[in-house]
């Protein structure tokens, strides 16, 4: 193939990531003998544009917010819709209407988007300097239609340069309903593309056929649409460390460097093994590819010590679903004997164990995102977590202790829901003040791929496709709903005054964290509470009793009175279950446990973090 294959990242990826599928597919052509192709990080390119266009009235910031919350609004691809349809009016009224109804602000987004036609020409410009045979987008969530913008006018200014597309809006029916809908598209990759992608780029070198090349979307000689059944999903063993040397020469490169504090992107593992089993009711996440498959710990020791030495870079967010439970024996013991001050994020499942969290904390893990969710038993049934309320306190207590950041978020909106479940919980909240708040709190969307979603019979009969596309999109429902993630449909679950009534909790909660402690601490003899929790008096809290300080102890993990009465009896102490009733009910009137459905938790911890808020 004659000409240099370019790789293209558009808005809205994150500033400060480079992006993990260009890292992965430049790494995999170079690892197939091809040459290694170029990148192009557009997201860069167009805060550097607005920074110039505004005078620095719209920067990274600006930019961020836009990434962060525009996703459920459809915002960051409005922004660039008016380019893609050749009229700057297309969603306009649409989308002024519809954020008027939703109290959402969309004035940084509307300045934008009048620059958005002059920096499309100026992406394709700086494209066809390279001279290239081949140009690829990579697209997930709102990087469709920045993509597509270009695509379009860069087809337009030399229809000889072949496009692909590929990225998590790509798998399943998405990939060929955007090769459908989208006819400057030559070829859309749906699934992973470690192997299509370099195989593509011998294709098109004439060394194989595209009908070859599993997963691929693609025309014949005659204009006849192919879509080719997906691959398997790729062994662990050939996903490569990722090349991200372009990302930061760019980033050194260009004026923002000094807004930007970069991280590294490491991936583990792909999949969920939880989902194999319980795949979570409202979770599209993983697509098509569920399938858990988890790198060596040499593999991950070697990727993570090569990235860190080349980059100079001591944040690493693992973009993992979960972590591969393995590696609380065998991958962070051996990064924290390297004694780097790194600081890491892991999403993990919510059922931490002491041990976990120390084996997290010892290798300089300082951000978790378990799948929390909810404090609500009965909810978190209905969502198949596998965890219960009290278990979910228990994580965020210990986390605190240790002083991991937890990041979670509160949803509902479940098919069979109901707010008298919420009531045992939520006359407890403010005891939980001291602890870390969920980061949202919102109504579950109908994702594409989630079982709610591929199952009718599960609550969600009616559906239409996200109202938010119709200001992104000029398509019918056909072929919309083949394309987009989000779904429309009846609520579920809570009603909108319900959720209200739970949100003003969550939001007292969120306002009294920073100026709440509840600590203990144990001199063998006696146990002491100190409280410093917003909404509660001052107080210090004294148990001295040999037998309750060891049921003080035992609640750590939470119990039953019946289940603590037995393991006090193993250590040695009788005590009437009348008694602990009583001792269960003073601390409960002092806010000092949580309960549901007959387990109590203690909720003090034992140290106070740097809270970051």
């Amino acid at each position: 193939m004659r000409g240099s294959v370019c790789l293209v990242t558009m808005p809205w990826q994150s500033l400060d990531l480079p992006s993990l599928p260009i890292g992965l597919l430049t790494a995999a052509a170079v690892a197939d003998g091809l040459p290694r192709p170029t990148a192009y990080h557009g997201n860069l390119k167009w805060v550097e544009f607005l920074l110039e266009r505004t005078d620095g009235e719209i920067g990274p910031a600006a930019y961020q917010v836009v990434a962060d919350f525009g996703l459920f609004h459809e915002i960051g691809d409005w922004v660039f819709t008016g380019v893609l349809h050749d009229d700057p009016d297309f969603g306009v009224a649409t989308l002024h209407e519809y954020a008027a109804e939703r109290g959402v602000n969309v004035d940084d987004a509307a300045r934008m988007r009048e620059y958005a036609s002059d920096f499309v020409d100026l992406v394709v410009a700086e494209l066809l300097e390279r001279e290239p045979a081949l140009v690829g987008f990579t697209t997930t969530f709102m990087q469709n239609v920045p993509s597509l913008a270009v695509a379009k006018r860069l087809k337009q200014a030399d229809p000889t340069i072949k496009v692909v597309m590929g990225g998590g809006n790509c798998d399943g029916s998405m990939g060929p309903a955007l090769h459908r809908n989208f006819g400057f598209l030559d070829f859309v990759v749906s699934g992973e593309g470690e192997r299509a992608f370099p195989a593509l780029v011998r294709a098109l070198g004439g060394d194989r056929s595209c009908a070859d090349i599993p997963g691929l979307c693609w025309r014949d000689a005659g204009g006849a649409r192919h879509s080719n059944p997906s691959a398997a999903p790729v062994p662990v063993g050939a996903i490569p460390m990722p090349d991200y040397d372009d990302w930061f020469a760019d980033l050194e490169a260009s004026p923002i460097n000094e807004y930007i504090e970069p991280n590294l992107v490491m991936e583990t593992a792909r999949g969920c093994w939880w989902g194999e089993k319980h795949h979570c009711t409202f979770c599209g996440l993983n697509g098509t590819l569920m399938e858990f498959r988890s790198k060596s710990p040499d593999a991950v020791l070697a990727e993570l010590t090569t990235l860190v030495r080349r980059h100079k870079t001591l944040d690493i967010i693992v973009v993992d679903n979960i972590i591969d439970n393995g590696y609380f024996s065998t991958v962070l013991p051996r990064i924290a004997e390297l004694g780097w001050d790194l600081r890491v994020h892991y999403e993990v499942k919510a059922n931490l164990k002491p041990a976990e969290i120390a084996a997290f904390r010892d290798a300089r893990v300082a951000h978790v995102q378990p799948g929390i969710e909810s404090l609500v038993s009965p909810v978190l049934k209905l969502m198949d977590k596998g965890v219960s309320g009290v278990r979910n306190v228990r994580t965020i207590r210990d986390g605190e202790s240790a002083g991991l950041t937890v990041s979670w978020n509160w949803l509902y909106g479940f098919p069979g829901e109901r707010f008298a479940d919420y009531r045992p919980v939520t006359d407890q909240l403010g005891r939980l003040v001291h602890l870390q708040p969920p980061d949202g709190f919102s109504r579950i969307l109908l994702e594409r791929f989630s079982p709610y979603f591929r199952d009718p019979v599960l609550g969600f009969a009616e559906r239409t496709t996200g109202r938010p596309y119709r200001h992104v999109y000029g398509l019918d429902e056909a072929d919309l709903s083949d394309m987009v993630y989000m779904f429309d449909t009846p609520n579920q679950g809570l009603t909108d005054g319900e959720a209200r009534e739970l949100r003003a909790m969550v939001d007292r909660w969120r306002d009294g964290y920073p100026d709440s402690s509840l600590t203990w601490r144990d001199d063998g003899s006696s146990i002491v509470i100190e409280d410093r929790r917003i909404g509660w008096p001052a107080a210090e809290h004294r148990i001295d009793s040999a037998e309750l300080c060891a049921a003080y102890r035992c609640l750590e993990e939470g119990r039953s009175v019946q289940g603590l009465r037995r393991r006090l009896e193993t250590l040695g102490y009788a005590v009437a279950v009348d008694k602990l009733d009583a001792w269960l009910a003073e601390l409960a009137a002092n806010g000092l446990v949580f309960e549901e459905n007959g387990q109590w938790i203690s909720l003090a911890t034992t140290a106070v973090p740097i809270k970051v808020v």
